[in-house]
Protein backbone atom coordinates (compact mmCIF):
# COMPACT_ATOMS: atom_id res chain seq x y z
CA UNK A 1 0.00 0.00 0.00
CA UNK A 2 1.05 3.42 -1.01
CA UNK A 3 1.26 5.98 1.47
CA UNK A 4 0.02 9.23 1.89
CA UNK A 5 3.20 11.77 2.63
CA UNK A 6 0.36 14.07 4.06
CA UNK A 7 1.10 15.18 7.52
CA UNK A 8 -0.93 14.25 10.67
CA UNK A 9 -2.80 17.79 10.56
CA UNK A 10 -3.89 17.50 6.71
CA UNK A 11 -7.71 17.64 6.16
CA UNK A 12 -8.21 13.92 5.23
CA UNK A 13 -7.00 12.84 8.52
CA UNK A 14 -9.27 14.71 10.67
CA UNK A 15 -12.09 12.95 12.68
CA UNK A 16 -14.09 13.66 14.98
CA UNK A 17 -15.00 11.21 17.84
CA UNK A 18 -17.67 9.05 17.23
CA UNK A 19 -21.06 10.07 19.34
CA UNK A 20 -21.40 7.79 21.85
CA UNK A 21 -25.12 7.93 22.77
CA UNK A 22 -25.95 7.94 19.47
CA UNK A 23 -24.07 4.82 18.39
CA UNK A 24 -25.68 3.30 21.33
CA UNK A 25 -29.08 3.49 20.65
CA UNK A 26 -28.51 2.56 17.24
CA UNK A 27 -26.84 -0.49 18.71
CA UNK A 28 -30.35 -1.20 20.61
CA UNK A 29 -32.49 -0.69 17.25
CA UNK A 30 -30.11 -2.85 15.80
CA UNK A 31 -30.37 -5.58 18.84
CA UNK A 32 -34.37 -5.57 19.00
CA UNK A 33 -34.90 -6.09 15.18
CA UNK A 34 -32.76 -8.82 16.14
CA UNK A 35 -34.15 -10.26 18.93
CA UNK A 36 -37.81 -10.30 17.27
CA UNK A 37 -36.46 -12.92 15.31
CA UNK A 38 -35.35 -14.79 18.17
CA UNK A 39 -36.50 -17.33 20.66
CA UNK A 40 -36.42 -16.15 24.21
CA UNK A 41 -33.54 -18.39 24.87
CA UNK A 42 -31.50 -16.88 21.99
CA UNK A 43 -32.48 -13.33 22.75
CA UNK A 44 -31.50 -13.71 26.48
CA UNK A 45 -28.38 -15.32 24.89
CA UNK A 46 -27.85 -12.61 22.37
CA UNK A 47 -28.48 -9.80 25.06
CA UNK A 48 -25.68 -11.32 27.24
CA UNK A 49 -23.49 -11.30 24.71
CA UNK A 50 -23.93 -7.59 23.52
CA UNK A 51 -24.07 -6.72 27.31
CA UNK A 52 -20.66 -8.48 27.96
CA UNK A 53 -19.17 -6.19 24.81
CA UNK A 54 -20.30 -3.29 25.83
CA UNK A 55 -18.56 -4.11 29.27
CA UNK A 56 -15.19 -5.42 27.50
CA UNK A 57 -15.57 -1.59 25.73
CA UNK A 58 -16.29 0.06 29.45
CA UNK A 59 -12.84 -1.53 30.63
CA UNK A 60 -11.33 -1.11 27.82
CA UNK A 61 -11.66 2.90 27.86
CA UNK A 62 -11.27 3.01 31.43
CA UNK A 63 -7.79 1.39 30.65
CA UNK A 64 -6.94 3.61 27.27
CA UNK A 65 -8.15 6.98 29.69
CA UNK A 66 -5.93 6.08 32.68
CA UNK A 67 -3.08 6.93 30.24
CA UNK A 68 -4.39 9.68 28.19
CA UNK A 69 -5.19 11.63 31.19
CA UNK A 70 -1.77 11.58 32.53
CA UNK A 71 -0.50 12.41 28.62
CA UNK A 72 -2.83 15.66 28.73
CA UNK A 73 -1.91 16.50 32.12
CA UNK A 74 1.91 15.78 31.54
CA UNK A 75 1.43 18.58 28.25
CA UNK A 76 -0.41 20.93 30.03
CA UNK A 77 2.44 20.85 32.21
CA UNK A 78 4.89 21.27 29.39
CA UNK A 79 2.75 24.45 28.26
CA UNK A 80 2.50 22.26 24.69
CA UNK A 81 -1.50 23.02 23.74
CA UNK A 82 -1.96 23.80 27.44
CA UNK A 83 -5.63 25.25 27.34
CA UNK A 84 -6.99 22.78 25.38
CA UNK A 85 -5.65 19.90 27.03
CA UNK A 86 -6.98 21.03 30.51
CA UNK A 87 -10.37 21.12 28.26
CA UNK A 88 -10.05 17.55 27.06
CA UNK A 89 -8.68 16.27 30.89
CA UNK A 90 -12.53 18.18 31.82
CA UNK A 91 -14.46 16.42 29.17
CA UNK A 92 -12.68 13.00 29.34
CA UNK A 93 -13.16 12.88 33.02
CA UNK A 94 -16.85 13.39 32.65
CA UNK A 95 -16.94 10.42 30.73
CA UNK A 96 -14.60 8.06 32.97
CA UNK A 97 -17.13 8.43 35.52
CA UNK A 98 -19.93 7.57 33.12
CA UNK A 99 -17.83 4.51 32.28
CA UNK A 100 -18.11 3.08 35.66
CA UNK A 101 -21.76 3.77 35.72
CA UNK A 102 -22.14 1.29 32.95
CA UNK A 103 -19.74 -0.99 34.63
CA UNK A 104 -22.20 -1.17 38.08
CA UNK A 105 -24.09 -4.29 36.82
CA UNK A 106 -20.08 -6.03 37.54
CA UNK A 107 -20.49 -5.14 41.63
CA UNK A 108 -21.81 -8.04 42.80
CA UNK A 109 -19.92 -10.58 40.36
CA UNK A 110 -17.58 -12.68 42.59
CA UNK A 111 -14.44 -12.35 39.59
CA UNK A 112 -15.24 -8.77 38.88
CA UNK A 113 -15.94 -7.21 42.34
CA UNK A 114 -12.52 -6.81 43.99
CA UNK A 115 -10.94 -6.01 40.77
CA UNK A 116 -13.94 -2.55 39.78
CA UNK A 117 -13.79 -1.75 43.52
CA UNK A 118 -10.23 -0.95 43.26
CA UNK A 119 -10.27 0.59 40.21
CA UNK A 120 -12.78 3.14 41.28
CA UNK A 121 -10.84 3.77 44.37
CA UNK A 122 -7.94 4.23 42.02
CA UNK A 123 -9.74 6.61 39.65
CA UNK A 124 -11.06 8.83 42.61
CA UNK A 125 -7.57 9.42 43.98
CA UNK A 126 -6.86 10.14 40.34
CA UNK A 127 -9.66 12.22 40.05
CA UNK A 128 -8.55 14.53 42.56
CA UNK A 129 -5.23 14.89 41.74
CA UNK A 130 -6.07 16.32 38.09
CA UNK A 131 -7.74 18.93 39.69
CA UNK A 132 -4.76 20.30 41.11
CA UNK A 133 -2.45 23.24 39.01
CA UNK A 134 -0.02 20.62 37.10
CA UNK A 135 3.20 20.38 38.71
CA UNK A 136 6.54 18.08 39.06
CA UNK A 137 5.24 16.54 42.44
CA UNK A 138 1.59 16.29 41.15
CA UNK A 139 2.75 14.84 37.94
CA UNK A 140 4.15 12.14 39.43
CA UNK A 141 1.45 11.32 41.62
CA UNK A 142 -0.90 11.33 38.82
CA UNK A 143 1.33 8.78 36.66
CA UNK A 144 1.73 6.57 39.65
CA UNK A 145 -2.24 6.63 39.73
CA UNK A 146 -2.36 6.09 35.84
CA UNK A 147 0.05 3.36 35.96
CA UNK A 148 -2.02 1.53 39.03
CA UNK A 149 -5.28 2.11 37.11
CA UNK A 150 -3.93 0.94 34.35
CA UNK A 151 -3.39 -2.43 35.53
CA UNK A 152 -6.18 -2.70 37.05
CA UNK A 153 -8.82 -1.93 34.50
CA UNK A 154 -6.43 -4.58 32.36
CA UNK A 155 -7.49 -7.16 34.82
CA UNK A 156 -11.00 -5.92 35.23
CA UNK A 157 -11.17 -6.42 30.90
CA UNK A 158 -9.80 -9.43 30.92
CA UNK A 159 -11.87 -11.14 33.35
CA UNK A 160 -14.71 -9.68 31.74
CA UNK A 161 -13.86 -10.94 28.13
CA UNK A 162 -13.27 -14.22 29.47
CA UNK A 163 -16.85 -14.43 29.94
CA UNK A 164 -17.12 -14.16 26.64
CA UNK A 165 -14.54 -16.28 25.11
CA UNK A 166 -14.87 -15.28 21.43
CA UNK A 167 -12.30 -14.40 19.03
CA UNK A 168 -13.98 -10.75 18.24
CA UNK A 169 -13.92 -10.80 21.62
CA UNK A 170 -10.00 -11.05 21.95
CA UNK A 171 -10.34 -8.62 19.41
CA UNK A 172 -12.14 -6.10 21.28
CA UNK A 173 -10.34 -6.31 24.41
CA UNK A 174 -6.72 -6.23 21.76
CA UNK A 175 -7.74 -2.85 20.10
CA UNK A 176 -9.09 -1.71 23.71
CA UNK A 177 -5.35 -2.60 24.56
CA UNK A 178 -3.87 -1.27 21.71
CA UNK A 179 -5.28 2.33 22.40
CA UNK A 180 -4.10 2.43 25.47
CA UNK A 181 -0.49 1.85 24.68
CA UNK A 182 -0.41 4.56 22.38
CA UNK A 183 -1.62 6.80 25.40
CA UNK A 184 0.86 4.95 27.13
CA UNK A 185 3.51 5.94 24.28
CA UNK A 186 2.73 9.79 24.27
CA UNK A 187 2.95 9.95 28.05
CA UNK A 188 6.54 8.26 28.35
CA UNK A 189 7.27 10.47 25.29
CA UNK A 190 6.26 13.42 26.98
CA UNK A 191 8.20 12.58 29.95
CA UNK A 192 11.34 11.86 27.95
CA UNK A 193 11.00 15.20 26.27
CA UNK A 194 10.51 16.91 29.67
CA UNK A 195 14.13 15.46 30.75
CA UNK A 196 13.33 12.07 32.24
CA UNK A 197 15.66 10.13 30.27
CA UNK A 198 16.41 7.46 32.72
CA UNK A 199 16.73 3.62 31.38
CA UNK A 200 13.28 2.67 32.76
CA UNK A 201 11.79 4.86 30.45
CA UNK A 202 13.16 4.45 27.69
CA UNK A 203 13.31 0.51 28.18
CA UNK A 204 9.19 1.16 28.63
CA UNK A 205 9.17 3.11 25.52
CA UNK A 206 10.19 0.51 23.47
CA UNK A 207 8.88 -1.93 24.72
CA UNK A 208 5.72 -0.30 24.26
CA UNK A 209 6.63 0.61 20.54
CA UNK A 210 7.23 -3.24 19.49
CA UNK A 211 3.90 -4.13 20.97
CA UNK A 212 1.90 -1.17 19.46
CA UNK A 213 3.25 -2.30 16.14
CA UNK A 214 3.02 -6.51 16.70
CA UNK A 215 -0.93 -5.91 17.74
CA UNK A 216 -1.91 -3.52 14.79
CA UNK A 217 -0.54 -5.89 12.80
CA UNK A 218 -2.62 -8.96 14.37
CA UNK A 219 -5.48 -6.65 14.00
CA UNK A 220 -4.66 -5.44 10.37
CA UNK A 221 -4.81 -9.17 9.13
CA UNK A 222 -7.40 -10.78 11.70
CA UNK A 223 -10.15 -12.63 9.09
CA UNK A 224 -13.27 -11.34 11.34
CA UNK A 225 -12.45 -7.61 10.60
CA UNK A 226 -15.71 -6.06 9.24
CA UNK A 227 -15.04 -3.34 6.27
CA UNK A 228 -15.80 -0.65 8.66
CA UNK A 229 -13.48 -2.26 11.14
CA UNK A 230 -10.60 -2.90 8.72
CA UNK A 231 -11.29 0.56 7.46
CA UNK A 232 -10.52 1.99 10.76
CA UNK A 233 -7.28 0.14 11.41
CA UNK A 234 -6.21 1.20 8.13
CA UNK A 235 -6.68 5.12 9.26
CA UNK A 236 -4.73 4.16 12.57
CA UNK A 237 -1.71 2.42 10.83
CA UNK A 238 -1.65 5.87 8.81
CA UNK A 239 -1.06 7.74 12.20
CA UNK A 240 1.18 5.13 13.19
CA UNK A 241 3.66 6.34 10.42
CA UNK A 242 4.17 9.47 12.14
CA UNK A 243 3.79 8.57 15.34
CA UNK A 244 6.13 6.14 15.18
CA UNK A 245 8.89 8.41 13.58
CA UNK A 246 8.63 11.27 15.90
CA UNK A 247 9.55 8.02 18.34
CA UNK A 248 12.47 6.46 17.01
CA UNK A 249 14.11 10.23 16.69
CA UNK A 250 14.14 10.66 20.60
CA UNK A 251 17.45 9.83 21.20
CA UNK A 252 18.78 11.64 18.62
CA UNK A 253 16.55 14.62 18.36
CA UNK A 254 16.54 17.82 20.09
CA UNK A 255 14.56 18.37 22.82
CA UNK A 256 13.12 21.23 20.94
CA UNK A 257 11.98 19.29 18.53
CA UNK A 258 8.41 21.23 18.30
CA UNK A 259 7.58 18.90 15.08
CA UNK A 260 7.98 15.77 16.54
CA UNK A 261 6.70 16.77 19.78
CA UNK A 262 3.65 18.01 17.57
CA UNK A 263 2.88 14.76 15.80
CA UNK A 264 2.92 12.54 18.83
CA UNK A 265 0.69 15.01 20.75
CA UNK A 266 -1.93 15.11 17.81
CA UNK A 267 -1.14 11.50 16.58
CA UNK A 268 -1.62 10.00 19.70
CA UNK A 269 -5.40 11.36 19.75
CA UNK A 270 -6.36 10.54 16.37
CA UNK A 271 -4.89 7.28 17.22
CA UNK A 272 -7.62 7.03 20.02
CA UNK A 273 -10.28 7.85 17.77
CA UNK A 274 -10.02 5.48 15.29
CA UNK A 275 -9.01 2.35 17.59
CA UNK A 276 -12.16 3.04 19.54
CA UNK A 277 -13.96 3.41 15.91
CA UNK A 278 -12.66 -0.52 15.72
CA UNK A 279 -13.38 -1.69 18.85
CA UNK A 280 -17.18 -0.51 18.56
CA UNK A 281 -17.08 -2.44 14.86
CA UNK A 282 -15.91 -5.71 17.13
CA UNK A 283 -18.63 -4.85 20.03
CA UNK A 284 -20.97 -4.61 16.87
CA UNK A 285 -20.31 -8.03 15.69
CA UNK A 286 -20.92 -9.87 19.07
CA UNK A 287 -23.63 -9.06 18.98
Amino acid sequence: MAWSNAGPDHPKYHFKMPRFCVARRLAVAISLAVFAALSPAQAASAADTGQTAQDIVSAGRLRMQSQRLAKLYQQAGMGLQAGQALKQIDASVGEVDAEFGRLARNARKPGVQRILARSQVLWQEMRAALRERPAPTSTERVNQLADELMLHAGKLSMQIEAEGDTPVGRLLDLSSRLNMLSQRLARLYLLAQAGNRSQGVVIDIEQARKEFATGLQELDTARENSPASRDAIGLAKNQWIFFDSAISRLGVADRGDGLAVQNVVTSSERIAQVLDQAGAQYATIMR
